[in-house]
Protein backbone atom coordinates (compact mmCIF):
# COMPACT_ATOMS: atom_id res chain seq x y z
CA UNK A 1 0.00 0.00 0.00
CA UNK A 2 0.47 3.71 -0.41
CA UNK A 3 0.80 4.32 -4.34
CA UNK A 4 -0.99 7.08 -3.48
CA UNK A 5 1.38 9.07 -1.21
CA UNK A 6 1.77 12.65 -1.63
CA UNK A 7 -1.49 12.64 -3.40
CA UNK A 8 -5.26 14.71 -2.78
CA UNK A 9 -8.26 13.11 -3.58
CA UNK A 10 -10.91 15.48 -3.80
CA UNK A 11 -14.27 13.92 -3.05
CA UNK A 12 -17.86 15.70 -3.31
CA UNK A 13 -20.79 14.24 -1.19
CA UNK A 14 -17.96 12.44 1.13
CA UNK A 15 -19.80 12.69 4.12
CA UNK A 16 -21.75 9.66 4.81
CA UNK A 17 -22.35 6.63 2.82
CA UNK A 18 -20.61 6.10 -0.99
CA UNK A 19 -18.21 8.98 -0.39
CA UNK A 20 -16.76 8.60 2.64
CA UNK A 21 -16.02 5.03 1.78
CA UNK A 22 -14.45 6.33 -0.90
CA UNK A 23 -12.44 8.53 1.30
CA UNK A 24 -11.04 6.23 3.39
CA UNK A 25 -10.36 4.10 1.14
CA UNK A 26 -8.25 6.42 -0.88
CA UNK A 27 -6.56 7.33 2.79
CA UNK A 28 -5.48 3.66 3.57
CA UNK A 29 -3.36 4.22 0.32
CA UNK A 30 -1.52 7.02 1.53
CA UNK A 31 -3.88 10.18 0.05
CA UNK A 32 -4.57 13.54 1.89
CA UNK A 33 -8.47 14.35 1.25
CA UNK A 34 -10.81 17.45 0.89
CA UNK A 35 -13.72 16.08 1.83
CA UNK A 36 -16.95 18.23 0.28
CA UNK A 37 -20.28 18.22 0.95
CA UNK A 38 -23.40 20.75 1.35
CA UNK A 39 -22.41 21.96 4.63
CA UNK A 40 -19.02 21.60 6.13
CA UNK A 41 -20.23 19.61 9.30
CA UNK A 42 -21.48 17.56 7.44
CA UNK A 43 -17.79 16.13 6.74
CA UNK A 44 -16.61 16.17 10.38
CA UNK A 45 -17.42 12.06 10.85
CA UNK A 46 -15.31 11.40 7.55
CA UNK A 47 -12.30 13.57 8.37
CA UNK A 48 -12.33 12.22 11.68
CA UNK A 49 -12.12 8.51 10.43
CA UNK A 50 -9.53 9.93 7.64
CA UNK A 51 -7.21 11.50 10.28
CA UNK A 52 -7.42 8.41 12.41
CA UNK A 53 -5.65 6.46 9.12
CA UNK A 54 -2.60 8.94 9.99
CA UNK A 55 -3.83 11.13 6.69
CA UNK A 56 -4.80 14.98 6.53
CA UNK A 57 -8.56 15.82 5.60
CA UNK A 58 -10.37 19.29 5.16
CA UNK A 59 -14.03 20.24 5.22
CA UNK A 60 -15.65 21.77 3.13
CA UNK A 61 -19.14 23.58 1.99
CA UNK A 62 -20.45 23.76 -1.03
CA UNK A 63 -23.48 23.83 -3.06
CA UNK A 64 -22.46 21.55 -6.43
CA UNK A 65 -25.31 22.92 -8.02
CA UNK A 66 -23.89 26.52 -8.22
CA UNK A 67 -21.35 27.47 -10.43
CA UNK A 68 -20.10 30.30 -7.25
CA UNK A 69 -20.08 28.29 -4.57
CA UNK A 70 -17.76 25.18 -7.10
CA UNK A 71 -15.15 27.46 -7.53
CA UNK A 72 -15.02 29.32 -4.07
CA UNK A 73 -15.04 25.72 -3.37
CA UNK A 74 -11.54 24.92 -5.24
CA UNK A 75 -9.80 28.15 -4.74
CA UNK A 76 -9.87 27.46 -1.02
CA UNK A 77 -8.75 23.01 -1.57
CA UNK A 78 -5.93 24.93 -3.89
CA UNK A 79 -5.24 27.15 -1.58
CA UNK A 80 -5.06 24.98 1.59
CA UNK A 81 -3.66 21.89 0.12
CA UNK A 82 -1.18 23.31 -2.87
CA UNK A 83 -3.26 20.82 -5.86
CA UNK A 84 -5.46 18.04 -6.39
CA UNK A 85 -4.09 14.98 -7.86
CA UNK A 86 -7.58 13.20 -8.02
CA UNK A 87 -11.15 14.39 -8.35
CA UNK A 88 -14.19 12.36 -7.17
CA UNK A 89 -17.57 13.70 -8.42
CA UNK A 90 -19.70 11.00 -5.61
CA UNK A 91 -22.54 13.86 -4.78
CA UNK A 92 -25.78 12.82 -5.92
CA UNK A 93 -30.00 12.62 -5.22
CA UNK A 94 -32.95 11.19 -5.68
CA UNK A 95 -36.77 12.32 -6.35
CA UNK A 96 -38.34 9.47 -7.30
CA UNK A 97 -41.46 9.44 -8.73
CA UNK A 98 -43.32 8.56 -11.97
CA UNK A 99 -42.95 10.58 -14.98
CA UNK A 100 -46.41 11.96 -15.09
CA UNK A 101 -46.14 12.89 -11.49
CA UNK A 102 -42.71 14.61 -11.50
CA UNK A 103 -42.74 18.17 -11.49
CA UNK A 104 -40.22 20.36 -12.74
CA UNK A 105 -38.45 21.07 -9.60
CA UNK A 106 -38.10 17.67 -8.82
CA UNK A 107 -36.31 16.96 -12.67
CA UNK A 108 -34.03 20.75 -11.90
CA UNK A 109 -33.02 19.41 -8.52
CA UNK A 110 -31.48 16.03 -9.77
CA UNK A 111 -30.13 17.06 -12.64
CA UNK A 112 -28.52 20.16 -11.11
CA UNK A 113 -26.78 18.18 -8.40
CA UNK A 114 -25.99 15.29 -9.95
CA UNK A 115 -24.93 16.36 -13.83
CA UNK A 116 -24.40 20.06 -13.44
CA UNK A 117 -21.99 19.60 -10.14
CA UNK A 118 -19.99 16.99 -12.02
CA UNK A 119 -19.46 19.32 -14.99
CA UNK A 120 -18.80 22.23 -12.24
CA UNK A 121 -16.43 20.47 -10.32
CA UNK A 122 -14.81 18.85 -13.25
CA UNK A 123 -14.24 22.27 -15.41
CA UNK A 124 -13.20 23.80 -12.28
CA UNK A 125 -10.20 21.45 -11.75
CA UNK A 126 -9.63 21.31 -15.77
CA UNK A 127 -7.07 23.62 -16.20
CA UNK A 128 -4.87 22.55 -12.99
CA UNK A 129 -4.97 18.99 -14.42
CA UNK A 130 -3.81 20.29 -17.67
CA UNK A 131 -1.10 22.30 -16.32
CA UNK A 132 0.20 19.37 -14.11
CA UNK A 133 -0.29 17.34 -17.13
CA UNK A 134 -1.67 14.84 -14.95
CA UNK A 135 -4.87 14.00 -13.11
CA UNK A 136 -7.60 11.36 -12.34
CA UNK A 137 -10.98 12.06 -12.48
CA UNK A 138 -13.51 9.65 -11.36
CA UNK A 139 -17.36 10.08 -12.12
CA UNK A 140 -19.91 8.24 -10.14
CA UNK A 141 -22.29 6.93 -12.21
CA UNK A 142 -24.87 4.29 -11.72
CA UNK A 143 -26.51 1.23 -13.44
CA UNK A 144 -29.70 3.22 -13.97
CA UNK A 145 -27.56 5.47 -16.28
CA UNK A 146 -27.61 2.46 -18.47
CA UNK A 147 -30.53 0.60 -18.41
CA UNK A 148 -33.49 3.03 -17.21
CA UNK A 149 -35.75 2.55 -14.23
CA UNK A 150 -39.64 3.24 -13.38
CA UNK A 151 -39.64 5.93 -11.27
CA UNK A 152 -36.38 6.87 -11.85
CA UNK A 153 -36.44 8.98 -15.31
CA UNK A 154 -34.76 12.46 -13.45
CA UNK A 155 -32.03 9.83 -11.91
CA UNK A 156 -31.49 8.16 -15.19
CA UNK A 157 -31.14 11.24 -17.41
CA UNK A 158 -28.93 12.24 -14.84
CA UNK A 159 -26.58 9.66 -14.48
CA UNK A 160 -26.87 8.16 -18.50
CA UNK A 161 -25.48 12.25 -18.80
CA UNK A 162 -22.87 11.90 -16.53
CA UNK A 163 -21.61 8.96 -18.62
CA UNK A 164 -21.35 11.05 -21.71
CA UNK A 165 -19.93 13.63 -19.75
CA UNK A 166 -17.06 11.58 -18.75
CA UNK A 167 -16.79 10.23 -22.36
CA UNK A 168 -16.09 13.35 -23.75
CA UNK A 169 -14.06 14.91 -21.06
CA UNK A 170 -11.44 11.99 -21.36
CA UNK A 171 -11.37 12.82 -24.90
CA UNK A 172 -10.44 16.36 -24.50
CA UNK A 173 -7.95 15.58 -21.75
CA UNK A 174 -6.20 13.01 -23.07
CA UNK A 175 -3.38 14.83 -24.31
CA UNK A 176 -2.51 16.11 -20.77
CA UNK A 177 -1.89 12.69 -19.38
CA UNK A 178 -5.64 13.19 -17.72
CA UNK A 179 -7.55 10.66 -17.21
CA UNK A 180 -11.63 10.41 -16.78
CA UNK A 181 -14.08 7.24 -16.09
CA UNK A 182 -17.18 6.72 -14.40
CA UNK A 183 -18.02 4.14 -12.28
CA UNK A 184 -21.90 2.93 -12.04
CA UNK A 185 -22.59 1.36 -8.85
CA UNK A 186 -25.97 -1.16 -9.23
CA UNK A 187 -28.14 -1.67 -5.83
CA UNK A 188 -25.73 -0.52 -2.97
CA UNK A 189 -26.22 -1.08 1.03
CA UNK A 190 -26.52 2.18 2.00
CA UNK A 191 -29.17 4.48 4.29
CA UNK A 192 -30.89 4.77 1.50
CA UNK A 193 -31.91 0.78 0.72
CA UNK A 194 -31.85 0.09 4.68
CA UNK A 195 -35.45 1.36 4.93
CA UNK A 196 -36.22 -1.33 2.31
CA UNK A 197 -38.46 -4.39 2.42
CA UNK A 198 -37.74 -7.65 2.55
CA UNK A 199 -39.80 -8.81 0.18
CA UNK A 200 -38.30 -5.68 -1.77
CA UNK A 201 -34.83 -6.69 -1.40
CA UNK A 202 -35.79 -10.42 -2.46
CA UNK A 203 -36.90 -8.95 -5.69
CA UNK A 204 -33.93 -6.75 -6.39
CA UNK A 205 -31.93 -10.02 -5.60
CA UNK A 206 -33.16 -11.95 -7.73
CA UNK A 207 -32.16 -9.61 -10.45
CA UNK A 208 -28.02 -9.63 -9.49
CA UNK A 209 -26.16 -12.89 -10.00
CA UNK A 210 -23.94 -12.07 -7.37
CA UNK A 211 -27.12 -12.56 -5.21
CA UNK A 212 -26.31 -10.05 -2.91
CA UNK A 213 -26.35 -6.27 -2.46
CA UNK A 214 -23.06 -4.32 -2.61
CA UNK A 215 -21.51 -2.28 -0.08
CA UNK A 216 -20.02 1.22 -0.29
CA UNK A 217 -16.46 -0.34 0.00
CA UNK A 218 -17.33 -2.18 -3.52
CA UNK A 219 -17.43 1.11 -5.11
CA UNK A 220 -14.67 2.44 -2.93
CA UNK A 221 -12.15 -0.04 -4.57
CA UNK A 222 -13.59 0.36 -8.27
CA UNK A 223 -12.67 4.30 -7.09
CA UNK A 224 -9.17 3.30 -5.94
CA UNK A 225 -8.11 1.29 -8.70
CA UNK A 226 -9.12 4.12 -11.45
CA UNK A 227 -7.69 6.69 -9.34
CA UNK A 228 -3.99 4.52 -8.94
CA UNK A 229 -1.28 4.51 -11.39
CA UNK A 230 -2.19 0.98 -12.51
CA UNK A 231 -5.33 2.64 -14.06
CA UNK A 232 -3.02 4.90 -16.21
CA UNK A 233 -3.78 3.45 -19.48
CA UNK A 234 -8.04 3.30 -18.98
CA UNK A 235 -10.07 6.00 -19.70
CA UNK A 236 -13.46 6.94 -20.78
CA UNK A 237 -14.44 3.66 -19.36
CA UNK A 238 -17.88 2.81 -17.31
CA UNK A 239 -17.07 0.07 -14.95
CA UNK A 240 -20.09 -1.22 -13.38
CA UNK A 241 -20.07 -2.28 -9.86
CA UNK A 242 -23.87 -4.59 -9.78
CA UNK A 243 -22.71 -8.40 -8.61
CA UNK A 244 -23.39 -8.91 -12.67
CA UNK A 245 -27.19 -7.29 -12.87
CA UNK A 246 -26.46 -5.57 -15.90
CA UNK A 247 -24.23 -7.62 -17.87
Amino acid sequence: MGNLNNKIALITGAGRGIGQAIALKLAADGADTAIVDLKPEFCAETCEKVRALGRRAWAYGADVSKAASVEETVAKVLADCGKVDILVNNAGITKDTLLMRMSEADWDAVLDINLKGTFLFTKALAREFVKQRSGRIVNIASVIGLVGNAGQCNYGASKAGVIGFTKSVARELASRSVTCNAVAPGFIETKMTAGLSEELRQKMMANIPLRRLGSPEDVANAVHFLASDQAAYITGQVLTVDGGMVM
